[in-house]
């Protein structure tokens, strides 16, 4: 991964800095949905919460998938990102991966078992920010970007996303990697 001169857009990865104390932002991975003169949106994808989605959404299909914590906007809604092509409606992020779409045919794929969890993820809330101020906060230092790919996105493991993305950054990002959580517990 190489982060030189590495502007936001979509597809983009943003990894926060080990001293973002923010409960939404502490040692957060947010890909870009958008960027551009409007503002800026996407979702955090290393923080899985406790709850499944079918114990948020009722009327959906039996489906044995994870919710996560997307951001502080919005956590009463449900977004969601996929890698399926041809459900209309959906906002390409990158190769291979969309954000949202049209949720009659997702609730009839899973019906039909033609989409797992492999292929799908659900968050509560997105993060957003207002015109240049991800780019201040960029300036400040608060985040560092990167690429990625689906499969880095839409992981088996993403709770260890945002050490194992310093860690692959190189020397001056891989310290980062071992900062505890809570840096008064060290």
């Amino acid at each position: 991964m190489n982060n030189t001169i590495i502007k936001p857009k979509e597809g983009i990865i943003l990894i926060s800095e080990p001293s973002l104390r923010d409960f939404y932002f502490k040692q957060s991975v947010v890909l870009l949905a958008e960027h551009n003169k409007e503002g800026t949106f996407g979702i955090i994808i290393n923080k899985p919460i406790e709850t499944r989605l079918n114990d948020v959404l009722k009327d959906f299909p039996e489906f044995n998938a994870p919710l996560f914590l997307g951001g502080p906007v919005k956590t009463d809604n449900i977004f969601f990102i996929h890698t399926k092509e041809n459900i209309e409606e959906s906002l390409k992020i990158m190769d291979g991966l969309y954000w949202g779409g049209d949720i009659g045919k997702i609730k009839e794929m899973m019906d039909l078992h033609q989409i797992d969890e492999n292929e799908i993820r659900f968050f509560a809330g997105y993060a957003g920010w207002n015109p240049n101020q991800l780019d201040q906060e960029i300036g400040e230092k608060s985040w560092v970007l990167s690429h990625t790919n689906v499969r880095e996105v839409i992981n088996k493991h993403p709770e260890k996303l945002w050490s194992n993305y310093l860690r692959h950054m190189g020397k001056e990002y891989a310290i980062w990697s071992n900062f505890p959580a809570d840096p008064t517990y060290n």
